[in-house]
């Protein structure tokens, strides 16, 4: 498995991360033997990446990974393990008070004495102003106590990433985590890379998927999407599968195309669906991506090309 860079941290992440919010049973129920065995097999692939957030699951995800990590005995310089503070199962509250009691919770559950990483939960929920003057800050102070190594932010609006990088103090956010920005449908997080490169800041990427668009079975009902994205991306599906392909395999591989994304964090929730996810980016690195297949899927994805959903509040 592939290592890359993250950002100016001098952590190396694998390629491909392992995204833990179905082992806190948000797409259904998953034993803690297959999640353990997920896990295992993960490590024994080269994944070293994990991330969780107290929100998945109502806390559910962090402990079971958690259990996992016991369960297997994985030496802690072996795994990187990011979690998040500010979105509960009961609501936002990205109060200083808050996250500095919540990184306590966290480690707590997860059985650690750190995290490499410590995200704010989707911040275009809240104010911005106060995640740039009161969380941040508060943030800082679980730095210096060594909760956690890094700093980073996530959401879904691109435009909150240039509101708070350009008001907090140089080197205070060392990566982001972006969402459903780059995928076949919708890939407008290249656009923001040279800006994120001259911050210093590190990229994480996911839902390659873009939350069950890109797959078979299509997205659940929730989906924010529009009817129209929806439509696309299920004739994308349709002309995969009659072609003998899987969408969800060549959006995997599209998604892993650009270096300067360090990691593309993928749910997984089963020995199976680890292995999937790992061959398809063992493939990429041995060969390239079926070209002919992404123009086409191009072509039919063109009118909603880079269309995205309302996600938060609205910020003045």
């Amino acid at each position: 498995m592939e290592k890359r860079e993250l950002g100016k941290t001098g952590l190396k992440v694998s390629a491909v991360g392992f995204g833990a919010s179905p082992l806190g049973h948000v797409f259904g129920d998953v034993p803690l033997s297959v999640a353990i065995a997920a896990v295992r097999r993960a490590l024994d692939l080269g994944i070293n990446f994990f991330d969780t957030s107290p929100y998945y699951g109502g806390t559910v995800s962090e402990t079971v990974l958690g259990q996992c990590f016991k369960a297997i005995g994985v030496p802690r310089d072996r795994i990187i393990v990011s979690t998040k503070c500010g979105r509960y199962s009961e609501g936002f509250d990205f109060s200083a008070e808050r996250v500095t009691r919540s990184i306590d919770e966290s480690l707590s559950r997860l059985d650690l004495d750190y995290v490499d990483i410590l995200h704010c939960h989707d911040i275009e929920f809240v104010s911005l102003d106060q995640i740039v003057n009161e969380t941040i800050p508060a943030l800082q102070k679980i730095k210096e106590q060594g909760k956690a190594r890094f700093i980073g932010i996530t959401g879904l609006p691109l435009s909150i990433y240039t509101y708070v990088l350009d008001r907090v103090p140089p080197g205070s956010i060392d990566v982001i985590l972006s969402y459903c920005h780059f995928g076949i449908n919708d890939s407008t997080l290249v656009d923001l890379i040279p800006y994120l490169k001259s911050k210093g800041v590190g990229v994480i990427s996911a839902s390659p998927l873009s939350m069950g668009l890109l797959t078979d079975s299509g997205p659940p009902a929730w989906h924010p999407a529009s009817d129209e994205l929806k439509s696309a991306c299920k004739l994308a599906a349709e002309h995969c599968r009659k072609k003998g392909k899987q969408i969800t395999k060549i959006a995997m591989q599209y998604s892993l195309l650009n270096k300067d994304i360090s990691t593309v964090l993928v749910g997984m929730n089963s020995p199976t669906q680890v292995e999937e996810n790992v061959a398809a980016a063992l493939e990429l690195s041995s060969s390239v991506i079926d070209k002919e297949l992404l123009n086409e899927l191009e072509n039919i994805l063109g009118t909603v090309k880079n269309q995205t959903w309302p996600s938060g509040i609205q910020q003045s």
